[in-house]
Parts: C-alpha cells; sequence; structure tokens
C-alpha cells in the first residue's frame, strides 16, 4: 500500500498495530532504485504524539517526491522511551543498512553511533548537539551526522518566569529530568536560572514510574514547591503520570512542549514538535540526492508556543493573570 494513498485514519491505524517495528514493503519501479530510510522514534508505536510527528514527516517526504512502494523504503523502530530498546532499535536499523536514518532525539543517538559509524543522520530535536558531540558546530557539523536542535538552554529562564507569574508564592521547584542523556545541561540551566530569583531548585530523574512517584510525593511535603520537566523521551512516555501527581500534589507545573498542556498539563512553553519533522524530511530529500549532512547546519526551532490549560489551573484554584492570558498561544478552557 503506497503511503501517498493512505488517508490519515489508514496511517495512524498502521502505526497503533502491535508491532514494535514496522517495515514499509516497497517495489522498485522498473529502472529505479529504491532509496531505504531507517527511524528511530522516541515514543511508542500507540502514542498519538509520536504518530503525529511520523505523519508529518512521511507526508513531507511524498510532497518532496519519496513515495512508498515507488522508490523508497522505509523501516521504523519505536523506543518507547526505554534504553534498552533503543539499543535494540540501533541494531535493527544497521542490519536494514538504510542509506539515512532520522533519529528523534538525543535518547536515540548513542545507541545509533554505537552501532552506526558511517551512514547519514538526520536528528529532529536534540537540545546540545555541540555539547554532546554529534557535530563539530552548529553551522558546520563536519562529520555525517545534523538535524535541527529542541531548544536552548536559556529557556530554563522562561520556564520560572512563567511558573512565578503564575504562582508567586513559588520558593522551591522539582525539576524532572533524563539523567541519561542531555538532563545535566538542562537542569544546570534551570538551577542558575533559580538562583538568580531565590528559588531552590532539586533534580530527579525519570527512568521508571516509582522513581518519579517516590519523588514528587517527597517534594510536596512541604510547601510552595513547584514542577519543571525538561525535555526528554522518558518524560514524554510518562506524561500522563507527571500530569496526576502534580494534580493531585496540588503542584503548579511547566512543561517544555504543548502536548503535555493538551494532555492536562497546567502550563507548557517550548516549540512546536511536529515542525522539525517536516524540516527533517527535507534534509534526507537533500542527503538522498546526493548532499552530505557536514554541509547542512544544524538549525534551530523556528516557533515557540505559551499554552495554558485554564481547566487545570481552575482545579489547582489558581487564577491566570490577564498579562499572561495575553501572551498565551491558546488557552485550554
Amino acid at each position: 500500500m503506497q503511503l501517498d494513498r493512505l488517508n490519515r485514519r489508514e496511517f495512524v491505524t498502521l502505526l497503533s498495530s502491535a508491532a514494535a517495528t514496522w517495515p514499509l514493503a516497497a517495489r522498485a519501479q522498473q529502472g529505479q532504485r529504491v532509496r531505504r530510510i531507517g527511524v528511530l522514534m522516541n515514543l511508542a508505536a500507540d502514542d498519538k504524539e509520536g504518530q503525529a510527528r511520523l505523519i508529518a514527516f512521511v507526508q513531507a517526504l511524498s510532497e518532496l517526491g519519496w513515495k512508498n512502494a515507488s522508490n523508497v523504503q522505509i523501516e521504523i523502530c519505536w523506543g518507547a522511551g526505554d534504553t534498552g530498546r533503543f539499543h535494540q532499535c540501533a541494531a535493527e536499523l544497521a542490519a536494514f543498512a538504510p542509506d539515512v536514518i532520522l533519529a528523534a532525539s538525543a535518547s536515540t543517538m548513542d545507541p545509533l553511533l554505537n552501532q552506526i559509524r558511517s551512514i547519514p543522520i538526520v536528528f529532529a530535536q536534540v537540545p546540545d548537539p555541540v555539547g554532546s558531540g554529534y557535530v563539530t558546530s552548529l553551522a558546520r557539523p563536519g562529520g555525517n551526522i545534523t538535524g535541527f536542535t529542541q531548544f536552548d538552554f536559556s529557556i530554563a529562564a522562561k520556564w520560572l518566569e512563567l511558573l512565578k507569574t503564575i504562582e508567586p508564592s513559588i520558593t522551591r521547584v522539582i525539576v524532572l529530568r533524563d539523567v541519561d542523556t542531555t538532563g545535566a545541561g538542562q537542569f544546570g540551566a534551570v538551577q542558575s536560572a533559580a538562583q538568580s530569583i531565590g528559588v531552590e531548585a532539586s533534580p530527579t530523574g525519570v527512568r521508571n514510574t516509582s522513581d518519579i512517584e517516590n519523588a514528587v510525593m517527597d517534594f510536596a511535603r512541604l510547601p510552595k514547591g513547584g514542577l519543571i520537566v525538561t525535555g526528554s523521551a522518558p518524560a514524554a512516555v510518562h506524561r500522563d503520570l507527571i500530569i496526576t501527581l502534580a494534580g493531585r500534589h496540588k503542584l503548579p507545573a511547566i512543561y517544555p512542549f504543548r502536548y503535555f498542556a493538551d494532555s492536562g498539563g497546567l502550563i507548557s512553553y517550548g516549540p512546536t514538535t511536529i515542525e522539525p519533522y517536516v524540516r527533517a524530511a527535507g534534509y534526507v530529500d537533500r542527503i538522498l540526492k546526493g548532499e552530505k549532512p557536514a554541509d547542512l547546519p544544524v538549525q534551530a526551532p523556528i516557533k515557540y508556543e505559551l499554552v495554558i490549560n485554564l481547566k487545570t489551573a481552575k482545579a489547582l484554584g489558581l487564577i491566570v493573570p490577564d498579562k499572561l492570558l495575553a501572551l498565551a498561544d491558546e488557552a485550554i478552557e
């Protein structure tokens, strides 16, 4: 079945199947070379946010002329925020021998690099590709890797500012971070911003549900607390639990992307998560047509969104200031 012939509902149904990997069978038109694209997603196959990202990527490829069952074969593996699964996916994609790989996030990069050294990689959302050693510089990546940054760490100051605006009494924040990838960098930025305004910041990892539950429960025993969720695959995978805990313990919380607010989180501020996959399709297209990743600069997000969930604010007993509502891209009733 050709991707360009699938409507959205049919495609989502395919993505939601129980299979953790999804090879898309392709037949070459006579005399035409079929190119191979590997995709390592950081979320689960039944995650609506992950599905939306993948749909955007595949549709953008189709618009650029890469149509399944015609001239391209795509193999997708869903890591589901699990380190062991990421390594298994990386091995499977290496065996697939693709012409280029789309890596969803920082959590997918190291497993891929343990398996792959020469295949071009385009990442969609990596916070610090230079600091992580994936590229030499943003302007001149210098190797077989390029892509799109997630956001600048300076966004931490904005997260704290927004939290203090919606709840001025906050003097303490717990910061949920990914200890396996870029969590240290994101927490360092939060900690620096917190110190400048007299707020105490405490980090905790998001490896599993029990760690998250215990950390939030212990933190919430004292008053005047708030919650900051940094960008990571584990936080995205466990977002329903995190949002539930924030509500249960009456913690004002800010999240890095709008799908957290859509899921019931109080407030989110960060770049759009679909656009990088459309832009990544453009880089994949250029690489398949002969350009080198080393010559394609790493690009930053273009658009940021502020989303406030008014229903959650009411449940927490918070009154959203008019000045904050005026800044919001969307207020969810």
